[in-house]
C-alpha cells in the first residue's frame, strides 16, 4: 500500500517542487521511498508522484512511477492474482523485468485497456498516463478499499490518495461545500462521490475516469456494480452445498491476502468475522498466524479475553495489548491530520491503537470488515425483518400518535433503560421508524446522527440534501427484498465511507497496510445469490458464516453479544475532552467561522452538560468538524 498524487496542468505552472510537497505530506503512507515523473506536451504538463510502502518485490523493480512504452503509472494497492495474469500475458509475448504487480498492471493495460480491470482481484487506486494518446486513466477498486480524491478547476486537475495532498497545491481553492458539511453531520462522513470542498470529488468504487488532454474533458464510467450480483436469480442450492462452496471461495480470497514479501498478521476481535478469517488461514498454514487484539479496560472496551481464548484454541501467535485510557485520549488531537476530511466514527481511536501494536511485528494486517454487509450481520437487519412488516400494518395515525408521545417523553426520563448504552440514540431511531417505516428510512434513521430538521436549524444558510447511494434504484423489483436492499446500500455507504476510510487512515498513520479479505468481489457475487435464509435464518444473523466458524470453534465459545469498538464518548466529553469542547464551541470561533447558528450550537452543548446525554454524539460530531476546520482552514 502506498500514496499517490499528481496533476494535469493546462496552464503549465506546476513545478516539481509543488509535486514533491503534495507527495511528501503523505510520507506515512509510504516511508520506504518516493518517486516523480514530469511529462510535458504542447497541451499540458502532467505530473505523477508516488510514496512507496514496500510489500511485493522489495527491490528497485517495484519503484514508481514506472514506465512501459508510452505508459506511465503511479499506483496504490495490491493485485493479488498478478502472478496468474502475468502468465497469461507471457503467452501473448509480454516480457517482464521485475516481480512486481505494478509492471503486470502496465502490461495488462496495454493489452486489454480498461477491460484489464475485470481480471484484477485486489484493492487499488491507480493512474496511468498514456503519453502517446495524450490520455490519463484513473480507476478505483470495486468496493473502494483504496481512496482517490480529485479536483478540477480553471485548467488544473489534481488527484491524491488523501485530500491533504491536493490541498498542498498553491492553486487549490479551499472553499467549503456547506451541503457536504451538513451531510457529514448527518452521517459522520461525507458520502461518495462528494467532498468537503467545492470542485473536489471522490472517484466512485468500481469506476474509472479517462481524461483527454486534447479536449480538456474527462469522462467517468462504471466497470462493476454490486447490484449486478443482487439482480441475478437466487440459486437453487442445498445448505450443505452452499456451506461447502462458500468456504471454498472464502479460503481462496483469504489465501490471496497472504501474498506478501513482508510479515502479515490478522486483527482478531473474537467475533465471527475475524475468527472466520483466522480459523481458515490457520487451517491452511503450518506456521502460526500472527494475530493482534487490544483492550482498554478503563474505557469499557475489552474484547481481549475472548480473542485470547479463540487464539489459544486455533493455535495462533497471539499478541494482546492493554492500552490505558490516556493512550486512547492522546489520539484525539491527531485525528484531524490523518482524517483530513471530517470524520466522526470514534472507533478510529481503537483502530489506530491496534494498528500501532500490529506494526511493531508486521507490515500487513488483515481486517475482517464487510462480513456484516455481505452476510446480514447488523442488528438493523434483524429489527427490520422482525418488526418492519408488523409496524407497517399498524395504521398510520396510531404510529404517528405513538411517535408524538415519545417526543413528549425524553429518553433520559425512562427509568432503568436510560442507563443502557446507546439507549438514547436508539430511542430516537424508533421514533423515526414509527413515523415512516420504509426500508430507506430505517437505514437513514439507523445511520444518521442529525435529521433534516436538526440541520436546518443548525446552519446559518440554507442547505440541500446531497444525492447518495441511499437513493439508488438499481435493485430490480423482481429481485427486491428488504434485506437485499439494506445490505446493498450499506455496502455502498456505511462500509465505503465509514469503515473502509477508518481502516485505511488508521493503518496508514503507522505505515501499516490493511487488507480486507471479505471484499474479494467473488464473495459478494456469490453471497448475493444465496437464499436469504442462508444469511438470516429465524433470527440468526450471518447464519452460513456461523455454520462455517462452528467447524473450527465450539458455538459455546462464540455465544456472546456483539461488542465492537465502543468508545465512552459521553464520559470523555464530560471530563477529559471538555476543554476541547469549550475551545471549539466558543462563540467567537463560531461567529468567525460563519457556518453555524451559534444559538443552536450552544443549546446542543448546554443541554448535553445539563443531563441530555443522548446529545453526546451530536457534540462529538460537531467537535470533530471544528477540530478539522481549525487544522486545515485556520492553521494551514
Amino acid at each position: 500500500m502506498c500514496g499517490i498524487s499528481g496533476f494535469i496542468d493546462f496552464n503549465k505552472k506546476t513545478s516539481i517542487e509543488v509535486l514533491e510537497k503534495m507527495n511528501r505530506i503523505m510520507a506515512h503512507r509510504g516511508p520506504d521511498g518516493e518517486g516523480y515523473g514530469i511529462y510535458e506536451s504542447d497541451k499540458a504538463k502532467v505530473g505523477l508522484g508516488h510514496r512507496r510502502l514496500s510489500i511485493i518485490d522489495l527491490t528497485a523493480g517495484g519503484n514508481q512511477p514506472q514506465t512501459f512504452g508510452s505508459l506511465h503509472i503511479t499506483y496504490n494497492g495490491e493485485i493479488y492474482n498478478y502472478a496468474e495474469i502475468k502468465k497469461v500475458l507471457e503467452t501473448k509475448g509480454h516480457v517482464f523485468n521485475s516481480h512486481s504487480d505494478t509492471e503486470v498492471i502496465l502490461h495488462a493495460y496495454q493489452e486489454w485497456g480498461s477491460d484489464a480491470l475485470k481480471q484484477f482481484i485486489g484493492m487499488f487506486a491507480l493512474v496511468i498516463y498514456d503519453e502517446a494518446k495524450q490520455q490519463l486513466f484513473a480507476c478505483r477498486d470495486r468496493a473502494g478499499v483504496k481512496p482517490f480524491f480529485y479536483y478540477f478547476k480553471e485548467g488544473l486537475f489534481l488527484f491524491g490518495s488523501e485530500l491533504k495532498a491536493i490541498m498542498q497545491h498553491p492553486a487549490f481553492e479551499k472553499k467549503i461545500n456547506t451541503d457536504a458539511v451538513a451531510a457529514y453531520l448527518q452521517f459522520g462522513y461525507v458520502p461518495t462521490p462528494h467532498c468537503i470542498f467545492m470542485d473536489t470529488h471522490k472517484l466512485k468504487p468500481g469506476h474509472f475516469l479517462t481524461f483527454n488532454l486534447q479536449s480538456r474533458q474527462y469522462h467517468i464510467q462504471p466497470y462493476w456494480n454490486v447490484y449486478d450480483a443482487y439482480n441475478k436469480p437466487i440459486l437453487n442450492i442445498s445448505l450443505p452445498d452452499a456451506i461447502e462452496e462458500t468456504e471454498r471461495i472464502l479460503t481462496s480470497a483469504f489465501q490471496y491476502r497472504m501474498v506478501s514479501d513482508v510479515p502479515v498478521g490478522v486483527f482478531l476481535s473474537g467475533g465471527y468475522d475475524s475468527t472466520c478469517v483466522t480459523a481458515i488461514l490457520q487451517k491452511h498454514h503450518t506456521d502460526k498466524i500472527k494475530t493482534f487484539t487490544i483492550g482498554v479496560p478503563d474505557a469499557g472496551m475489552n474484547e481481549a479475553p475472548f480473542a485470547k481464548a479463540i487464539a489459544a484454541h486455533l493455535g495462533t501467535d497471539h499478541t494482546e495489548y492493554y492500552c490505558t485510557e490516556k493512550e486512547a485520549l492522546d489520539i484525539v488531537p491527531q485525528l484531524p491530520f490523518f482524517y483530513d476530511e471530517p470524520f466522526a466514527d470514534s472507533s478510529a481511536i481503537p483502530t489506530t491503537l491496534v494498528s500501532r501494536i500490529a506494526r511493531e511485528k508486521v507490515t500487513v494486517a488483515l481486517s475482517a470488515d464487510a462480513g456484516d454487509e455481505i452476510f446480514a450481520g447488523y442488528n438493523r437487519y434483524d429489527y427490520m425483518v422482525r418488526y418492519g412488516s408488523s409496524i407497517k400494518k399498524v395504521p398510520g395515525f396510531i404510529r404517528k400518535s405513538a411517535a408524538a408521545m415519545m417526543d413528549l417523553i425524553p429518553a433520559d426520563k425512562i427509568p432503568v433503560f436510560n442507563k443502557k448504552y446507546l439507549f438514547h440514540s436508539r430511542y430516537e431511531k424508533v421514533k423515526s421508524l414509527l413515523k415512516e417505516p420504509s426500508a430507506r428510512n430505517v437505514l437513514m434513521s439507523m445511520t444518521q446522527q442529525m435529521n433534516t430538521k436538526d440541520l436546518t436549524e443548525l446552519f446559518k444558510d440554507s442547505i440541500q440534501q446531497m444525492p447518495s447511494y441511499f437513493d439508488s434504484k438499481d435493485l430490480k423489483p423482481d429481485h427486491y427484498s428488504v434485506l437485499s436492499y439494506m445490505m446493498a446500500v450499506d455496502y455502498q455507504t456505511y462500509l465505503l465511507d465509514d469503515i473502509l476510510q477508518k481502516v485505511d487512515r488508521a493503518g496508514m498513520s503507522v505505515s501499516l497496510e490493511g487488507r480486507e479479505p471479505f471484499l474479494d468481489q467473488r464473495i459478494i457475487e456469490w453471497a448475493a445469490q444465496l437464499p436469504l435464509t442462508y444469511k438470516y435464518n429465524k433470527g440468526s444473523k450471518k447464519f452460513i458464516l456461523k455454520e462455517i466458524v462452528h467447524k473450527y470453534i465450539p458455538a459455546a465459545m462464540m455465544d456472546r453479544p456483539k461488542m465492537g469498538f465502543g468508545i465512552p464518548i459521553s464520559a470523555w466529553l464530560q471530563n477529559e475532552l471538555k476543554p476541547f469542547v469549550e475551545l471549539y464551541f466558543d462563540e467567537q470561533f463560531i461567529q468567525k467561522q460563519n457556518i453555524f447558528n451559534n444559538d443552536i450550537l450552544q443549546k446542543i452543548k448546554t443541554s448535553f452538560y445539563h443531563g441530555k446525554i443522548e446529545r453526546a454524539e451530536k457534540v462529538w460530531y460537531i467537535l470533530m468538524f471544528q477540530m478539522w476546520y481549525d487544522k486545515w482552514i485556520n492553521n494551514n
